[in-house]
């Protein structure tokens, strides 16, 4: 008889903290894309995400004269995350999230300045202010930036309570580019730090993970599947696979062959 090895407490236990806040899950989805609220509630179920990012411009919170979010996903259940999708200056991004303030309270936010519409690359002078200026209001921005460990600590040094560097641009699912400056990042950071961007398929999650990073946060991906509530149950056991690998420790990697089972003593 089969008897299943039961999963180690550093894993059944495993935690992670953003603005003192603690949530068992190290995925993050988004809420654009998708087909209609009710496919986005059935992907978000089927990822175990605890938290959600809504762009603040586009998708509607608040009129109840129109098909609402919060009807679909309850936000006393889960984790609401503004963000400041399609905002290209500081100016634009605290004026939104200020709003996003005003009508739900949100204070724990995603901040996304934009550099251009063709690339989606953070705009990194606009980024840094932003940060500065929502930090001392209040708010608790976790930022999306450039895969770059000096602008991330410069994030970190003027408020950011997360570090969100690009795995790719926005939209592209080309996975992680650069798993050097990702790495450095998650080495020198006090704070958390998760791939928001890029990622395309479960095996990506997993590579973020084995990073070491705190979390992945993806919308694309999932939205854009052909069947997007399996996609999300396959990026919730990758991101789970990644963590337990990274927590395991991986071995380590050599240029020749090192066999199995001894050579010497062969008959």
């Amino acid at each position: 008889m089969n008897i299943a090895t039961p999963v180690t407490s550093a894993a059944t236990e495993d935690t992670w903290t953003v603005a003192g806040k603690t949530f068992r899950s190290r995925l993050i989805v988004g809420t654009g894309k998708y087909k209609d609220f009710a496919q986005n509630a059935a992907a978000l179920e089927a990822s175990g995400a605890e938290i959600v990012t809504v762009a603040v411009r586009r998708v509607n919170v608040s009129d109840p004269k129109a098909p609402m979010l919060t009807d679909f996903i309850d936000p006393k259940k889960v984790t609401y995350l503004p963000n400041t999708a399609g905002c290209f200056t500081a100016e634009d991004a605290i004026r939104t999230l200020r709003l996003a303030r005003e009508a739900g309270g949100w204070d724990l936010v995603k901040l996304e300045v934009l550099g251009e519409a063709r690339t989606l690359y953070p705009d990194m002078v606009e980024t840094l202010r932003a940060t500065e200026i929502l930090a001392k209001e209040g708010f608790k921005p976790m930022v999306y930036c450039v895969d770059d460990p000096i602008a991330a600590k410069r994030l970190e040094d003027v408020g950011a309570v997360a570090i969100m560097p690009l795995g790719a641009p926005i939209g592209s699912g080309l996975g992680i580019q650069n798993q050097v400056t990702i790495r450095l990042i998650v080495e020198g950071a006090k704070v958390p730090v998760l791939v928001d961007a890029g990622v395309g398929t479960a095996s990506d999650s997993a590579v973020a993970m084995e990073l070491g990073c705190d979390g992945v946060l993806m919308n694309t991906a999932i939205a854009e599947a052909k069947d997007p509530v399996m996609m999300a149950r396959a990026m919730k056991l990758a991101v789970e696979s990644g963590r337990l690998a990274y927590l395991a420790g991986r071995m380590g990697k050599r240029r020749y062959a090192d066999p199995s089972s001894p050579l010497a003593g062969l008959i």
